[in-house]
């Protein structure tokens, strides 16, 4: 049950007809434009919303009074009376987003513009400690809250960035057992008496990029997600693509060698088995530990920071592992023709030098004209691209209704 009395209950439209129905609407839509496209002025907004000057005019003065926007001053006319800018005020609201992966937490704190508040808190707990990672989160939102003097009115919604099969319908996850078969959501909100929003890890960084990073500008792009397991996420005509029932993307448990190893999902041979952030780790650990005494086991990151160093064994691991995905890639990249393909996850710590692997590994199984016609990027919202993609996830469900 949501108990705190978030400010976002002034933009919902259950229960409303006519003429308030019509006025939270529009109130609504402002805030959109503003979080979209910036401060406007009214004449830029009546003709953005198709509403008389009287009518925007009311809006706006709802909006001002109840401290959801500001008005920044005037701008430059073309004749007469400077017109006043209006937009969002970025303390009127703070939005919570939450990055479960299978053996970490993140959480960060943004405004309305986006801004970070803080820095980015991480703890070493993840999806797969299911016996105290629900009390944990629990109980760091709330130490987070009290360390940034934050009240629980202010706070407009929590995303939840996740891996594996979401059922985008029902929002039941049927990768993890942790939920007991409820609607994910549901059980965030009970648990953290907070609004709460989902969506798959990868595709909640396909976001990111599209809203803040890299992938702005670009109509068809790929995102490869790779950390401990391998997602992919499509952006395609300048929207995300879902799929069905939000399972699109499974790119980690495409079939790449046929007599392979058996993969945690039951199948053989799967993607993730050679190439995953959790295989390189491991091949490491396994051939430098044969070599060399290892103070702690290598993880992923520890992997790339070595083979980005020049150590000649982390390297050519790295190029096995790639070898797979470059394989696998080429198949998607045939078949959506896309404009770039992003790499992700933590991978992309590895900057030029995975790209540079990436991209000559490419070209080996990709049609020249294809692999010409498509760009290589890596992205550099680093820890932050999941975070970053819950802030539409959740304001969307507020003011827009799509992401």
């Amino acid at each position: 049950m949501i108990k705190s009395k978030s400010r976002r209950l002034q933009f919902v439209v259950d229960d409303l007809s006519g003429v308030e129905l019509k006025r939270v609407l529009l109130n609504r839509q402002i805030m959109s434009v503003f979080l979209k496209s910036g401060n406007k002025t009214i004449a830029d907004l009546c003709q953005i919303t198709n509403s008389s000057i009287p009518t925007v005019n009311s809006s706006l003065s709802f909006l001002l009074k109840q401290g959801w926007v500001l008005n920044y001053g005037t701008t430059e006319s073309r004749g007469g009376r400077k017109p006043a800018m209006y937009g969002i005020n970025p303390k009127a609201g703070y939005t919570i987003s939450i990055d479960l992966s299978r053996n970490y937490t993140s959480f960060a704190v943004y405004n309305l513009h986006s801004v970070l508040i803080d820095k980015v808190f991480s703890m070493p707990i993840g999806i797969d400690s299911k016996d105290i990672v629900l009390d944990r989160i629990k109980q760091s939102l709330n130490n987070l809250l009290i360390k940034l003097s934050l009240s629980r009115e202010l706070i407009l919604g929590v995303g939840i960035a996740l891996p594996g099969l979401i059922d985008i319908n029902s929002g039941v996850s049927y990768s993890y057992d942790l939920f007991n078969g409820e609607p994910v959501y549901r059980v965030f909100e009970t648990l953290l008496e907070l609004p709460c929003f989902i969506e798959h890890d990868t595709r909640a960084m396909a976001l990111g990029e599209k809203w803040f990073g890299i992938a702005g500008d670009i109509n068809n792009a790929l995102l490869i997600n790779v950390g401990t397991g391998i997602g992919l996420s499509m952006i395609l005509n300048g929207e995300l693509y879902r799929g069905k029932s939000g399972f699109a993307g499974e790119f980690g448990h495409i079939n790449i060698v046929s007599d392979g190893q058996r993969c945690y999902c039951g199948k053989i041979g799967c993607l993730e088995t050679v190439a995953s952030g959790s295989y390189i780790a491991n091949r490491a650990n396994s051939i430098i530990g044969s070599k060399q005494v290892l103070d702690n086991p290598l993880t992923f990151s520890n992997v790339i920071e070595r083979a980005v160093a020049g150590d000649i064994l982390c390297i050519e691991i790295f190029e096995e592992a790639s070898e797979y995905l470059a394989k696998g890639l080429s198949s998607v990249i045939h078949i959506f023709n896309p404009d770039a393909v992003i790499i992700g996850g933590e991978m992309s710590k590895g900057g030029e030098f995975i790209k540079s692997i990436l991209d000559y590994k490419l070209s080996k199984y990709t049609i020249n004209l294809m692999k010409n016609d498509t760009s290589i990027l890596v992205s550099k919202l680093n820890e932050q691209a999941a975070l970053l993609g819950m802030i539409p996830v959740v304001l969307s469900n507020m003011f827009c209704n799509e992401v």
